[in-house]
């Protein structure tokens, strides 16, 4: 457990890579991997591994990098959750070998990456990330968003972990408070950590606190992808605590403030 929370807190976003072509066994790691990205939704969520040179892909906030890996997804309920966990679990492993990312959602020629993968009618392609190795040296315009966003800075768990009603501030028990750190490490569009826990009747239901500014259109809903990433996270740190979990849906009915919405919620079984 402990090994799995300085794990997912060293892990950081990379925008500049060292311009190297990743091996071919990480190459071939990644792409025996991609083919079958779990979540807990059931809803299948296909990776592509895309070289940058042969698409003519590129992204004004990446530097020294030669591959991306693309998600698609079909457009349906919860598509976003799962596309968010699934990609979150390719993330952790591409990071296990030393394989750097960053999720993209917007910075990008969209209409390129889409053209790249074969999008399909009734089906969306809400991020892309690259794949490379950490450059020694971040540039400059990476150092200026990490410090613009506050990358490496969280919201404090009593604001983000309630017990039994909204605002409620959720003291957990030893065994669940490793758990609780790594989701508060998860990471998310623009810093925002915009997912709300609230344990209530021995199920964790998990909501969106919605931020203006972010895409919630054809091409997906960004922070519902930070919810399934978040709850990647608490999933994650419940097996490497020997326990089994399952999904649901099942809206407790609790008070919320306007803006937020529920999304799901994780009973221990």
């Amino acid at each position: 457990m402990d090994k799995l929370l300085e794990f997912i807190k060293g892990r950081k976003s990379v925008r500049t890579f060292d311009n190297s072509a990743i091996s071919d066994e990480h190459y071939n790691d990644l792409a025996e991997y991609i083919k079958n990205v779990p979540n807990p939704f059931g809803i299948p969520v296909e990776f592509k591994l895309l070289d940058a040179d042969e698409h003519k892909l590129s992204s004004p906030v990446l530097a020294g990098e030669s591959l991306y890996v693309a998600g698609v997804v079909e457009k349906k309920p919860y598509a976003d959750v799962a596309f968010g966990y699934s990609f979150e679990r390719l993330i952790l492993h591409a990071w296990e070998l030393g394989v750097g990312t960053v999720m993209i959602g917007g910075t990008m020629k969209r209409e390129i990456f889409e053209n790249a993968v074969g999008l399909k009618a009734g089906y969306i392609m809400p991020c892309v990330s690259p794949l490379g190795y950490p450059a020694k040296k971040r540039s400059i315009k990476e150092m200026m968003m990490r410090k613009g966003i506050g990358a490496d800075s969280r919201i404090s768990q009593d604001k983000l972990f309630f017990e039994n009603e909204w605002g409620n501030a959720l003291t957990p028990n030893e065994s669940m408070s490793d758990i609780f750190e790594m989701v508060r490490w998860a990471p998310s569009a623009v810093n925002k950590q915009p997912w709300r826990i609230i344990l209530k009747d021995g199920l964790y239901h998990f909501y969106e606190k919605k931020d203006n500014g972010y895409v919630r259109d054809e091409t997906g809903d960004l922070q519902k992808i930070d919810i399934g990433i978040a709850l990647c996270h608490f999933i994650l740190g419940l097996e490497a605590n020997d326990k089994k979990s399952e999904v649901t849906i099942c809206d407790p009915g609790i008070s919320i403030p306007s803006g937020v919405e529920y999304v799901a919620s994780v009973r221990i079984v």
